[in-house]
């Protein structure tokens, strides 16, 4: 006699085996592969049936309704509650936000009032009121809710799955089971820290684009991932079995036995290479003819600096401040800061760390700033723009930072510079912040190293006008290649045309390199096409002596720095530089790597 879970076993293995099996192509953002079932939780539009309630069920349906509701605030209680002691401070504040929506009357009472009027299904009413929310959004008279739409929309799903019975949280995997796949339409960067300590095998949206703050954070996590992929929120699951091939873009929805096997196979063989390159991690990162490149990490937090530090990292060439403050009500202080700067700089030990000063604006925004808009927002009050428009704000940073600059080798960086006003009140805003602290008696290095960002095109065609102001130079590609080729690297509609070799970059970056090496500052490249080991040897053929990229990355790339003779690579480098047919230049680079 069978047991009765034996059949339920067997029917779910049999439904499983009637899904249909089909594959997406989307853009790659980062590298691998990663096998295992899939776990929607994006905010695309919720797609619920309407049906007719009879009035004698009415009641059983309000129920329904309130035990949904019951479900999901002791899933969030939960949450709370499992946060580590040593997690952030907003991983809590998120959860608060989503507890104090859930218990506001808009949604929690208004939907039983339109089962009782409509005689319509819990999911159903719910819906409607949440269309009527997003209608009236920016006229809506709760300020608090004005500004958080996408909680909001969270908060909604959470209580649309505990209706259908799904949870809505990300399930702890069971020892040995696979990691789940986080399926989105859409994650912000904000999002992504949500997500950093979960334990996903890879991430899918819908939209994004390879270079999109979401798609570096989603890197930062050394998974597999893939954006603009469209449909795949409509199209997959809950629990389907996917496949994510990073590298090429493709996803395999239900695979069959024979090709799951084929990429297992191949995953097992990315493990064992990536163990090789660990062997290279105390390695000195030089070329054949010993000239040394200084190999430094991208980080977005404290925690990162570890990663760093294994992959063999000379220090921190990048540490976007940014991602202190999102995803929380409260801006840090400036205690605060210092700790997590201070934190850095212990854990690097000596190794120069360099931190940017607040890049917020376009994809990337504050709580509370929900009433700012712009037409361009990437063109808009963002980077050292919002910054000097706020002196409170870049005081407190500004002090955070000197104060930490005593526990190691601190630089700081700016972000977005275009005029030189921009760069002479930031050093007079660092003079003052400065002045400040040694009127408290505090002890300071005699100076902390100020260097630029090379992201817009007029601040390197102009390049002499900042040059002689600073310590050193950044070359930002992401927003450099965005505001030369006037692309919108988070649109997927034109990530075809985000083009790194594009003759007019190249240009741009061989002549930041040239005259930065005549004026004798140190530039590097912090940009994505810095962990991109296809353009290795074109950057440094072109002069560059320093790449800061994920630390994902760090082994490959001195890979391919070991494996090259700089005397061979220079001359055609600079031939590159000069060549303005894009088919050739990529032709060279294919040479450049033969």
């Amino acid at each position: 006699m069978n047991h009765p879970l034996d059949a339920q076993e067997a029917d779910a293995a049999a439904a499983r085996s009637m899904r249909m099996s089909f594959t997406m192509h989307g853009i790659g953002a980062s590298d691998g592969i990663a096998i295992g079932p899939a776990h929607l939780v994006s905010y695309a539009t919720l797609e619920v049936a309407q049906y007719l309630v009879p009035a004698h069920e009415l009641e059983n349906e309000r129920r329904r309704f309130l035990g949904a509701l019951a479900s999901v605030r002791e899933e969030l209680s939960e949450l709370r509650a499992s946060i580590p002691a040593a997690a952030p401070q907003e991983f809590g504040a998120f959860i608060d936000v989503h507890q104090m929506i859930l218990a506001d009357a808009t949604l929690s009472l208004a939907p039983l009032d339109l089962i009782a009027s409509q005689q319509c299904n819990a999911e159903w009413a719910l819906k409607l009121q949440l269309d009527q929310l997003l209608e009236q959004f920016d006229t809506i008279d709760d300020a608090y809710l004005r500004e958080r739409k996408g909680d909001i929309l969270q908060v909604v799903e959470r209580v649309m799955k505990a209706l259908s019975g799904k949870p809505g949280y990300i399930p702890r995997p069971a020892p040995g089971s696979a990691r789940p796949i986080l399926v989105a339409h859409d994650l912000s960067p904000a999002d992504m820290i949500q997500f950093k300590h979960a334990a996903f095998a890879g991430f899918l949206t819908d939209l994004g684009g390879s270079t999109s703050h979401t798609a570096i954070v989603a890197r930062s996590l050394a998974i597999p991932a893939i954006v603009a992929l469209h449909r795949a929120r409509d199209l997959i699951r809950e629990n389907d079995q996917l496949i994510i091939d990073g590298t090429l873009g493709v996803v395999i929805v239900n695979p069959d036995p024979a090709v799951l096997a084929e990429y297992r196979l191949r995953q097992e063989a990315l493990g064992i290479e990536r163990a090789k390159l660990q062997r290279l991690a105390s390695t000195p990162a030089k070329t054949i003819d010993g000239t040394p490149i200084e190999l430094l990490g991208n980080i977005e937090g404290p925690d990162d600096a570890a990663e760093v530090r294994l992959n063999g990292g000379m220090g921190i060439g990048l540490f976007r401040t940014e991602f202190l403050f999102m995803n929380r009500d409260e801006l840090p202080g400036e205690d605060e800061q210092f700790e997590a700067y201070r934190a850095v700089a212990r854990a690097m030990d000596g190794l120069p760390v360099t931190i940017r000063t607040l890049d917020i604006g376009a994809d990337k925004t504050l709580r509370g700033d929900g009433n700012r808009s712009s037409a361009n927002p990437a063109l808009g009050l963002r980077a050292i723009r919002y910054c000097l428009a706020d002196p409170p704000l870049f005081h407190t940073q500004l002090r955070a930072l000197l104060r930490a600059s005593v526990h190691g080798t601190l630089n700081i960086l700016v972000p977005m510079l275009s005029t030189k006003q921009e760069l002479l009140q930031t050093l007079n805003a660092v003079a003052r912040a400065r002045a400040s602290l040694v009127e408290e008696g505090v002890t300071l290095p005699a100076r902390v190293a100020i260097g630029g960002m090379v992201e817009i095109p007029a601040a390197a065609i102009a390049l002499d006008m900042f040059i002689k102001h600073l310590d050193f130079l950044s070359i930002g590609t992401n927003d450099l290649i965005q505001y030369t080729l006037a692309i919108d690297r988070t649109d997927d509609t034109v990530a075809h045309l985000y083009d790194p070799l594009h003759p007019a970059i190249i240009g741009l970056i061989a002549g930041v390199a040239q005259q930065a090496a005549r004026a004798n500052v140190p530039v590097a490249v912090c940009g994505e096409m810095a962990g991109d080991v296809d353009l290795t040897r074109l950057l440094i053929g072109l002069g560059l002596r320093g790449l800061s990229m994920h630390p994902a990355f760090l082994l490959e790339v001195k890979q391919r720095i070991l494996k090259t003779q700089l005397s061979e690579i220079s001359a055609l480098a600079r031939r590159i530089a000069r060549t303005r047919d894009p088919d050739r230049v990529r032709r060279l680079v294919e040479k450049l790597n033969s």
